[in-house]
This record gives C-alpha cells, sequence and structure tokens, in this order.
C-alpha cells in the first residue's frame, strides 16, 4: 500500500515547531509552580502576620528565635534553627515540623489557622522557659563552683596563719624525742632506786 500525498504531508515533522511545543509546555508548567509557590508563601506570610504580637513580645536579647518566611522550594516559616512551618501538599493544610536528633518530627498538621497559630505560641513560651532554666542553672553552678573556691582558699590561708605562728614561736617538739627523754628519766629512777637497795643492803649485813 502505498502513501498517498496527504499521508506525507502530515509526517512531515518539524524540530523548530517542537521545541515551541516544548517550551511552551515549559512555561506553563513552571507558571503553576510559581503560582503553587506564591500561595503557599502568602498563606505562610497570613500565619506570620497572626503571630506578629507574639513575635513583639519575644525579648530582644532573646536570640533562638528567626520569626522569617523563608523563599525556597517549598516556603517556610522558620520559628528557630530548628522548627519551622510549611504547607501540605494540598496547599492549604499547616505542617509544624522540628528537626531532632531522632528526624523529623511533626508537632501538629491542621488546616485551622487559629490552631497552628496557637501551637506555635506554646511552642516559643516553653522554649523560652527553657533558656531561662539553662541561665538559672549556669549562674547556680557557677555560684557553688565560687563559692568551693572561697572556702579553699580560706582554709589555705588559715593553713599559712597557723603555719607562720608556728614558725614564729619556735620549733615544736618531735613527740617521738619527748618519749626517749621520758624513758631515759624513769631508767635513771630505777637504777637509782636499785643503788640505795644495794646499798642499805650492805650496811645493814
Amino acid at each position: 500500500m502505498t502513501d498517498t500525498p496527504d499521508d506525507s504531508v502530515r509526517k512531515v515533522r518539524s524540530l523548530r515547531d517542537a521545541l515551541r511545543q516544548v517550551r511552551t509546555a515549559e512555561t506553563e508548567r513552571s507558571d503553576v509552580v510559581v503560582e503553587l509557590r506564591d500561595a503557599e508563601r502568602a498563606r505562610l506570610e497570613l500565619l506570620a502576620e497572626e503571630l506578629r504580637g507574639v513575635f513583639d513580645e519575644v525579648p530582644a536579647e532573646d536570640e533562638q528565635f528567626i520569626f522569617t518566611v523563608a523563599a525556597g522550594t517549598p516556603p517556610r516559616l522558620w520559628i528557630d534553627m530548628t522548627a519551622f512551618v510549611v504547607m501540605g501538599r494540598d496547599r492549604r493544610t499547616y505542617r509544624f515540623l522540628k528537626d531532632t536528633r531522632l528526624g523529623r518530627t511533626v508537632i501538629l498538621e491542621t488546616a485551622k489557622l487559629a490552631a497552628i497559630a496557637d501551637t506555635v505560641t506554646r511552642y516559643v513560651a516553653e522554649r523560652m522557659i527553657e533558656r531561662e532554666r539553662a541561665v538559672e542553672g549556669d549562674w547556680l553552678l557557677k555560684r557553688l563552683l565560687s563559692d568551693d573556691g572561697d572556702r579553699r582558699q580560706s582554709r589555705e590561708s588559715a593553713a599559712a596563719t597557723a603555719a607562720a605562728a608556728t614558725g614564729a614561736s619556735g620549733p615544736v617538739p618531735d613527740r617521738r624525742n619527748l618519749g626517749w627523754v621520758v624513758a631515759a628519766f624513769l631508767a635513771g629512777m630505777m637504777i637509782g632506786v636499785f643503788v640505795l637497795l644495794g646499798y642499805a643492803w650492805v650496811t645493814v649485813s
């Protein structure tokens, strides 16, 4: 069976047309991705606005929090270095995640803006209390070490004072030498007693 002229015309391929079609499709897909990413970012910014009062109440010297909507794929609302909020696959569900030593943990997953805002607020409060306890623990440890050092210094000063006083009053007699003196004294007394007894015996005889 031979091809008709119409069939031959339809089989002709144009690379230029194919490239144009591929580029058009890629552009349309990119537009969709950009629109979805923009929609995710808009929802995260809405959450950030809901939490603006909470963020403002955190002391400026507390540097553990970030509170920033970061662009990317996907966009994220960073709470601190390990916790952040992203949107789910449906682009409507908020997912509050935290990276831990055991892996990534889902703290809360909900489509309700108020619920995710309350959970983030509680998380911030818990982290602030943990930081206060850590600071108090460091202060207490330093205080205990300081007190221990003061007591050690006082003992060393007392020992030095006692040594100086002993050196000023003269050498302390050795107990072993004192024992020999006592023993020699007693031996002398015993010898004297025996001599007297001997003399008396000779005289009486």
